[in-house]
């Protein structure tokens, strides 16, 4: 099983099969727009400028489960990233990454690689896991994504190596981006 098995429809309304992604360094992202990590689209950006030509990818996943943080429609949230973000990535409809209704490919990511907690050393990370145990304890129970900004980085043969939570910063994951891309 790989990415290659799993379909979503871009925000034009383009249903796309993930194996155009064949070949490629991919990186999955589930995304939000009134998010405390929302300021990662910058960093997620930069990767993309700078890693693109060299056969990488990001996949921008909207998502409005977690504290109603992406409530907008697909237009709205395509020009905020465009607007406040210059994203220039392939970002698709808005789809639910867990729990009952959950896009399969987000089924399968998180049961992929299991969570491995937060990185507690980031400034947001005490607040992100006094909020999700006061208010929705239930996310913290099996390998499910947590919160927004969840990245999974899958290698040129659809295979995830590596899950990455909210509280990690994207330029963070540059060794890994980069040891896939020197593999290809």
């Amino acid at each position: 099983m790989s990415i290659y098995h799993y379909a979503a429809t871009k925000m034009d309304g383009t249903p796309t099969s993930l194996e155009e992604y064949k070949g490629k360094t991919v990186l999955i992202v589930n995304v939000a727009s009134r998010c405390g990590f929302t300021f990662q689209y910058a960093d997620l950006q930069r990767l993309y400028e700078r890693y693109n030509d060299r056969g990488f990818e990001i996949l921008g996943f909207p998502c409005n489960q977690f504290a109603d943080q992406e409530p907008g429609t697909d237009e709205e949230v395509h020009t905020f990233c465009t607007l406040n973000y210059n994203v220039t990535f392939p970002m698709f409809r808005k789809v639910k990454v867990r729990d009952e209704g959950a896009h399969p490919l987000f089924t399968y990511l998180a049961g992929s690689k299991p969570f491995e907690g937060f990185n507690m050393s980031h400034s947001v990370a005490k607040i992100l896991t006094m909020l999700i145990h006061e208010r929705h304890p239930e996310y913290m129970i099996g390998d499910s994504i947590k919160w927004n900004f969840t990245k999974f980085l899958i290698d040129p043969q659809g295979n995830v190596v590596k899950r990455f939570e909210a509280t990690t910063d994207p330029l963070d994951m540059e060794t890994e981006i980069e040891a896939l891309l020197r593999n290809e």
